[in-house]
């Protein structure tokens, strides 16, 4: 996915790409995600608070976005195209898109810096010397569609003009998703309910709103999980965390037919998006006596998740099966 892109074709193309700053993931901190650290830099801002040996990494996106709005800046949450991402390049501002992970993440950000029309790739943020991703745009938009396609814009309270006049799609109830993500890192998971149900009346086809309503009355065994999760995939047939949230609500409840099934779906949208989907289809095909099935699976999972801690019990279960 990655490649050096040669300073030629940067040169050629500079109308679009934007030089960002190289930021290490070392200066991540907990209340400011690297993605967001890298734009406010873009503007000539170090907004990154002074990091504490109690801070953990892994901040919530909306922690780092009310940080910088509070440094003066503005942002905006909304669902895009790659239409929109050259648009906002060409403007001169670096857009962050949510993406699929890999191995033992589910979900990333990543920073686009730049597109090149002639090779059709898009060009991303990558935190090393003199290196930016070069995505195929089919690949790129393949992978995008799975998260909603959702864009975070962020910059400088002065610049709000430019964006006052278009019309962003799932602005405000997208705002409210982040929020309520938030309200659930910290555990206020009937808050974030709560949010998420308002962001379902403000924008009924909003996929994201209605997978993320899900997931927390999965967090919480309700019922309410499987017509929600039913409604995000109705609207985005390729949401990929709907498929893998009805596999988990499903292997909860020892219906492990369902559960192999829906896993099976999120599998064939990405099967490299997240190792640990492989170790639960195997618990559920170990529960339906597919024991090659399970054994295939778990095989995966350590292919995929090689820093497993549970490695050696699992190298266990597969000499067993």
């Amino acid at each position: 996915m990655l490649e050096k892109i040669a300073g030629t074709i940067l040169e050629s193309q500079p109308e679009h790409f934007l030089s960002l700053p190289l930021v290490s993931k070392n200066e991540e901190s907990a209340s400011l995600p690297l993605v967001i650290n890298v734009v406010a830099k873009y503007w000539g801002e170090n907004i990154a608070p002074q990091a504490t040996a109690a801070e953990t990494k892994g901040a919530a996106m909306i922690d780092g976005i009310m940080l910088a709005e509070s440094r003066g800046f503005a942002s905006y949450i909304y669902k895009g195209s790659t239409k929109d991402l050259k648009k906002r390049i060409d403007q001169g501002i670096p857009p962050i898109v949510i993406m699929p992970g890999i191995q033992g993440t589910v979900q990333h950000a990543m920073v686009v810096s730049g597109y090149n029309s002639e090779e059709r790739r898009m060009l991303t943020y990558v935190p090393e010397p003199d290196t930016v991703g070069a995505i195929p745009e089919g690949k790129f938009e393949q992978d995008w569609e799975q998260d909603d396609m959702t864009v975070i814009i962020i910059v400088p309270s002065d610049m709000k003009d430019l964006l006052k006049n278009e019309s962003l799609k799932f602005a405000k109830s997208n705002r409210i998703c982040f929020e309520a993500e938030g309200l659930r890192q910290r555990g206020r998971v009937n808050d974030a309910i709560e949010k998420l149900q308002k962001a379902t009346e403000i924008d009924i086809d909003n996929a994201q709103a209605w997978c993320l309503l899900a997931g927390m009355y999965n967090e919480t065994n309700s019922e309410q999980a499987v017509p929600c999760y039913e409604r995000a995939i109705r609207l985005n047939p390729k949401y990929y965390l709907a498929y893998r949230g009805l596999g988990n609500y499903y292997l909860k409840k020892k219906d492990y037919s369902l559960a192999e099934a829906y896993y099976s779906k999120a599998i064939g949208i990405n099967p490299v998006r997240f190792g640990p989907i492989y170790k639960n289809r195997a618990i559920a095909r170990i529960q339906l006596a597919n024991n090659q099935g399970a054994k295939e699976d778990l095989v995966k999972y350590l292919e995929q998740t090689p820093a497993a801690e549970d490695k050696e019990s699992i190298k266990q279960a597969i000499a067993q099966l």
